[in-house]
């Protein structure tokens, strides 16, 4: 199966860190001007997410949820976690207190990579 979301070594190390100060997490990626287009990161059960909303999968054993909207648009593409020095938009994601932001990279998966994707959770 196919991934549909991957991390850097570096995002990784920061989900570690962050998990070691506030337990478990969670990510959401909104598509909205008032959210930002930047993944949040929150305390699991931090944030609700709407009906529709997509679980696309998970690092370190952190669900990453999409905005139903946003998904139905990058439903195609394949996101890769990163991590860089930088204030992120709004300041509510864990990581801004470090002065890190994480960050989205998008590809296009090819047409085999379409036939072998893994499956998706909603919010039902």
């Amino acid at each position: 199966m196919i991934k549909r979301i991957d991390a850097t070594q570096e995002a990784i190390a920061l989900i570690q860190t962050l998990k070691e100060k506030h337990g478990e997490l969670m990510f959401y990626q909104a598509g909205g001007c008032c959210e930002g287009t930047q993944p949040q990161c929150f305390e699991k059960g931090g944030f609700y997410q709407r009906m529709g909303d997509v679980c696309i999968g998970t690092i370190e054993g952190t669900e990453f949820w999409v905005d139903k909207d946003l998904f139905e648009y990058w439903k195609h593409a394949h996101f890769t976690l990163k991590v860089i020095d930088a204030f992120g938009v709004g300041g509510f994601s864990l990581e801004t207190p470090l002065k890190k932001t994480f960050q989205i990279e998008y590809r296009i998966f090819t047409p085999e990579e379409e036939l072998n994707l893994e499956p998706v959770k909603y919010i039902e």
